[in-house]
């Protein structure tokens, strides 16, 4: 009879700490890249995770979110005036002109 070896313990999965392909950049350079694709909650899960796990381990990348996520939270924080209506009329005015007088021509 043999023995085998038995883990007792669940095995954590390998987590690929970048999202995407990075070719012909470095890590940090592809983190920074998609930063604001993370900040606006634009990837797909794995692809957070694996920003998650870059910046738990780089400390630049992570002041460089950190320093972004508070510039959207003061922008956020100061953009609550609107817009006065008359202007937005004339902005939506255009619109519709240039929504009706665009000709597509087919050949």
């Amino acid at each position: 009879m043999s023995k085998q070896n038995v883990s007792t313990e669940a095995e954590e999965p390998v987590i690929v700490p970048i999202p995407h392909s990075t070719e012909g950049e470095t890590e940090c350079e592809h983190a920074l890249k998609h930063l604001y694709e993370y900040l606006d909650s634009e990837m797909t899960s794995d692809d957070e995770v694996r920003m998650r796990a870059h910046v738990a381990h780089c400390s630049p990348c992570l002041a460089e979110l950190s320093a972004e996520e508070l510039v959207k939270q003061l922008v956020r924080r100061s953009c609550h005036e609107q817009a006065p209506a008359d202007l937005r009329l004339r902005i939506q005015a255009q619109f519709t002109v240039l929504r009706t007088t665009t000709v597509i021509e087919t050949f």
